[in-house]
């Protein structure tokens, strides 16, 4: 076995980085665990080691692109704490620029990365909307939010005994 000469080197962004993971060996997992993480891998199991690795590699850079979002979870902490339960999100949440959503569809898994200026990078293309990415995922018209679990699916409202239709 030929091990690499570079260990994970800065690669040109943060999904590049993430999609590496799964080429690496898990002598390279555990020394990059070790790096970001300051100690021992605390398991041997490579898909959790994958996947907390891909959110702390999310942390590190998007942090420096969106720091507000550290002010924003104290403040939902805070509420927490004091009240017992979160506020619910508005109906037009967004979630954080960098964030990786995954999909699984028909055994095959979709990513699509938010981009800061409010657009979304799915295979390569930008998309303005989550449903366009759907629709061309799946061929027929979803919601966006609701393909990618972003927002549950509400029940449809009962109509009241004798209420017009």
């Amino acid at each position: 076995m030929i091990a690499r000469t570079t260990l994970f080197t800065t690669p040109p962004s943060v999904v590049a980085q993430i999609s590496q993971l799964p080429q690496m060996n898990m002598a390279e997992i555990k020394a990059l665990w070790k790096r970001l993480f300051g100690g021992d891998t605390p398991t041997h199991n490579r898909q959790f080691l994958e996947r907390r690795i891909a959110y702390k590699l999310q942390i590190v850079e998007f942090r420096k692109v969106d720091r507000n979002l550290l002010e924003s979870n104290k403040r939902r902490i805070e509420t927490l704490m004091e009240r017992g339960k979160v506020i619910a999100r508005s109906k037009d949440y967004l979630p954080s620029v960098g964030t990786v959503l995954t999909r699984l569809y028909q055994d095959v898994e979709h990513r699509v990365v938010v981009e800061a200026d409010g657009q979304y990078e799915y295979e390569g293309r930008r998309y303005g909307s989550l449903s366009i990415i759907a629709r061309e995922i799946t061929g027929t018209r979803w919601s966006g939010p609701l393909f990618f679990g972003l927002r549950q699916n509400q029940p449809a409202k009962k109509s009241k005994k004798g209420a017009r239709k």
